[in-house]
């Protein structure tokens, strides 16, 4: 059963979106702010997104970004905005399709199946089974560096077959450079998109590093799999 995330400030809305969906089989969740929505993103698997642009704490616009900064999850706006600029530059954001509100469940059902077929994300409600699973860039999927191995989905690390145990965010991090094992990320990148919290000062990354680096038996002095590129960022990496 593929599981969506609506996310809706108005109750009524929000109410009658979650209805339709689960009338149509599909297992559905909900936020009613954008904040509320990355959590959902980041801590459970989620097959899609339904996002309205005018939320009380972010920008929906903003809260799609930040969305497509740890997720591939299709996200389809559904929203009142019905400038053609605003619908072009939601587009060019990572949005997989655009519904200008008021609209039938019927078309909101119909946009949401087109937009499980079109990413192969997983088979849409009715369609025949063996369609195509999530693929390989799924980051719920399990990433394996050398001998350590992230499940983002069960939020679980093991280390040579013995689990690690994480703070939260610890794990958020560890989960984050596993999506991008072998790219540099930059502290304030990090603090942005692990955070959310872009104004905090960089030495909050230091110290969950120093952290994370104890617990894959590492030093900042010997680094295995965290390794620093001064004056850029850090990078996960197999040992070689």
């Amino acid at each position: 059963m593929p599981s969506v995330l609506v996310v809706e400030d108005d109750p009524s809305i929000r109410q009658s979106l979650i209805e339709v969906l689960a009338e149509h089989g599909y297992a559905v969740r909900s936020a009613a702010d954008g904040f509320g929505a990355l959590r959902e993103v980041t801590q459970t698997p989620v097959d899609a997104v339904v996002l309205d642009l005018g939320l009380p704490d972010l920008d929906g616009g903003d809260a799609l970004r930040m969305i497509r900064g740890i997720s591939s999850v299709p996200v389809l706006v559904a929203t009142a905005r019905d400038d053609e600029a605003e619908i072009i530059k939601i587009l060019n954001a990572g949005a997989d399709d655009y519904m200008v509100k008021p609209f039938s469940g019927g078309q909101l059902v119909a946009r949401l199946s087109a937009v499980l077929r079109r990413t192969s994300h997983v088979p849409p409600v009715g369609s025949a089974a063996g369609a195509p699973a999530a693929t390989a860039a799924d980051p719920l999927r399990p990433a394996t560096v050398g001998e350590l191995t992230v499940h983002p989905g069960a939020r679980t690390a093991h280390l040579a077959g013995r689990e690690l145990r994480l703070t939260r965010r610890e794990f958020d991090l560890l989960a984050f450079l596993a999506l991008h094992a072998g790219q540099v990320v930059s502290k304030r990148r990090l603090l942005t998109e692990v955070w959310r919290e872009p104004y905090v000062d960089d030495q909050t990354v230091d110290v969950h590093l120093s952290s994370l680096r104890r617990k894959l038996g590492e030093r900042a002095a010997a680094p295995r799999y965290l390794l620093t590129v001064r004056g850029v960022g850090i990078k996960l990496v197999a040992p070689r």
